[in-house]
């Protein structure tokens, strides 16, 4: 696991050509914060009626559950250090975080986000997915994250948007038990 991650992180971060890796870096900065996915749960709000509001609720209580577990609980459980800066051939490894490497908590809020949208709202869902994408391999490229961090990132973003979906009926057969 340790070799691919490596090999798969020094590809690329030196084969993405630089208007893509420019691209890549300007979703990321708009998810940053989950503001790209505030915004766009904004934007389902006012153009979207009921299933507008269901999507853009269930994405981000999703994100919020997402964020939790992977910033809030694994991060602090999993203390990785973020790949070596020397496989890394370009400047953008000097903006790193200096929290944990794993998981990757912008992927998770972005799978989370896009996931849980989905079933509300499939075409909104599938927009979704492209900034989602991009901001996943945008944390391989930049140095941020080894590919493994973004693959459970991705995994916990599935599951908060499952548990997000399924909690009020899990909630309520327990309650009448």
């Amino acid at each position: 696991m340790r070799e691919a991650d490596r090999l798969l992180t020094q590809q690329a971060a030196a084969e993405i050509p630089p208007p893509v890796a420019k691209a890549l870096s300007a979703v990321e900065e708009a998810a940053e914060g989950a503001k790209l996915w505030c915004g766009t749960a904004a934007l389902m709000l006012a153009l979207g009626g009921t299933r507008g509001r269901v999507a853009a609720a269930s994405g981000l209580s999703a994100v919020v559950v997402a964020q939790l577990a992977s910033n809030g609980v694994c991060k602090q459980l999993a203390r990785r250090p973020r790949p070596p800066s020397e496989w890394i051939p370009h400047d953008e490894v000097a903006d790193r975080p200096d929290s944990s490497s794993f998981p990757s908590g912008h992927t998770a809020a972005a799978v989370a986000f896009t996931a849980a949208v989905a079933p509300s709202w499939p075409a909104a869902g599938t927009l979704c997915a492209i900034p989602a994408t991009m901001v996943a391999i945008e944390r391989v490229q930049s140095g941020a994250h080894y590919p493994s961090d973004v693959v459970v990132g991705a995994v916990i973003g599935l599951a908060g948007a499952w548990l997000t979906r399924h909690a009020p009926r899990l909630l309520l057969h327990l309650r009448w038990r």
